[in-house]
């Protein structure tokens, strides 16, 4: 029997983060930090490159960790809805003269066809998929819960959460109203420089996150950096759990614990030992249900409450230097 929905055509969209692929230097390392201590689930490992997932996600992995000379993001990619999706948007981004490229089904292991291309005025390579695996985890592993996809371990990462990019100052205006206008995006909270035209920092999301994407503006010129990956825990009390056992194992801190005013999320700002990227431990914040939200706009006066509700403490100089300079800028 047809649905409703079945007579209507809303276009392409992304559904999820899906995942990140990250450069490391000293794989070994970085899973250890990953694997061992956070908890996630190591699914597959050809050679030198390595599929994680957290204990609450079903498809194939949500983390890349590649052994590689630099430590750089290799992608970013976002799960869109329908299969169809996928060519759809390459379509569109062709009609709009954006290079992308086709990645083929397995270049990412247990992952379909993608589409790659350039963010236009960020430069992040971001990747659009629809079809992935989803395999049984190890007997030995397997959770008797049948919405988890392994037993929680280590600090109980449960799923990758967002990702946090910045771009020039110069270009952010282009960048985060193109990803609002092409793939979706709803801006949630955001703050303005003080010419109150050029976007300092934006939350965005396609699910009731407060952001699944934000974007904050680089003080430095620089174009297709990362200012972090957050990964999600179950309640606020994990990520003091979390401070407390990674401070033993020498991990190093970049802020934190702490929450943030923005969003209302408990956070930790750590660096993975093997690559040297900013990891977000995160749990906590508030839903959107509301179909016609209203991005809420942090004023200057206001704003260093929306980066630290409390902990660390944090000095607003009014510009986006000192965002670009703390890690709980970008959420």
């Amino acid at each position: 029997m047809a649905k409703l929905s079945d007579r209507y055509d809303p276009g392409p969209q992304v559904a999820q983060c899906g995942a990140i692929n990250l450069g490391t230097k000293d794989l070994e390392k970085s899973l250890h930090f990953f694997s061992d201590l956070l908890g996630m689930e190591i699914v597959q490992r050809d050679g030198n490159i390595a599929y994680l997932r957290g204990y609450q996600e079903l498809t194939h992995h949500s983390l890349v960790l590649q052994q590689q000379e630099e430590s750089i993001v290799n992608s970013y990619s976002f799960r869109v809805k329908r299969p169809e999706d996928v060519e759809l948007f390459a379509t569109e981004f062709e009609r709009q003269e954006i290079e992308t490229l086709e990645v083929p089904t397995g270049t990412e292991a247990g992952r379909g066809t993608a589409v790659r291309f350039l963010v236009p005025g960020s430069g992040h390579p971001f990747e659009l998929y629809y079809d992935i695996d989803k395999p049984e985890s190890a007997e030995e592993l397997r959770s008797k819960l049948p919405s988890n996809s392994s037993r929680r371990r280590g600090l109980g990462v449960r799923r990758i959460d967002h990702f946090n990019v910045q771009t020039s100052r110069e270009t952010i205006n282009q960048a985060e109203s193109w990803v609002r206008n092409n793939l979706g995006f709803n801006r949630r909270e955001y703050a303005l420089h003080r010419d109150d035209t050029t976007v300092l920092a934006s939350w965005m999301s396609v699910t009731p996150q407060v952001h699944d994407l934000a974007m904050v503006a680089n003080s430095f010129g620089k174009t297709g950096q990362l200012h972090h990956v957050a990964f999600n825990l179950e309640n606020l009390s994990d990520v003091l759990t979390a401070a407390d056992v990674l401070r033993d194992y020498d991990v190093t801190f970049d802020l934190g614990p702490g929450k943030h005013g923005i969003g209302q999320a408990m956070y930790l700002y750590v660096l993975d030992p093997g690559s040297g990227h900013r990891v977000e431990i995160y749990a906590g914040g508030y839903l959107i249900f509301d179909p016609d939200w209203e991005p809420i706009k942090w004023e200057r006066e206001q704003f260093p409450d929306g980066l630290t509700w409390y902990g660390d403490p944090f000095v607003y100089k009014g510009d986006a230097r000192s965002l670009e300079t703390t890690p709980s800028a970008g959420l």
